[in-house]
């Protein structure tokens, strides 16, 4: 079976990026100057990425789900870091557990997802 082992996110201002992710999310970021980028870790387990400046920030096409313990918590750290909340908290499923969604600080949308 083939699994996603390393996402893009875009991001004109590197420092900002990393800043905004590192606050809000607690991942390490790693500047490579020489490349003109930045690459991300989530933690041990989770899937990894950069910071792509050449990519356009969007709120279109694959929307990026990050695992939070509490959405409520989340979309408070996002707004005083500067995104907004898109979406608020919302009940996908007893089973499913809840989602939210969220604009970081370059305007891209992604989602939070938590099961409680």
């Amino acid at each position: 079976m083939s699994k996603i082992v390393h996402i893009e996110i875009p991001a004109p201002d590197l420092e900002k990026a990393k800043e905004f992710y590192s606050k809000v999310f607690g991942w390490k970021v790693e500047m490579t100057p020489e490349m003109d980028y930045a690459m991300w870790s989530a933690g041990e387990d989770a899937v990894g990425g950069g910071f792509s400046k050449q990519a356009k920030p969007s709120t279109e096409g694959a929307l990026l789900h990050i695992g939070v313990d509490d959405i409520e918590a989340k979309l408070v750290e996002i707004e005083a870091a500067g995104g907004k909340i898109v979406t608020p908290k919302t009940k996908i499923s007893e089973e499913h557990g809840y989602y939210a969604e969220f604009l970081d600080v370059f305007g891209n949308q992604l989602g939070l997802w938590s099961k409680k």
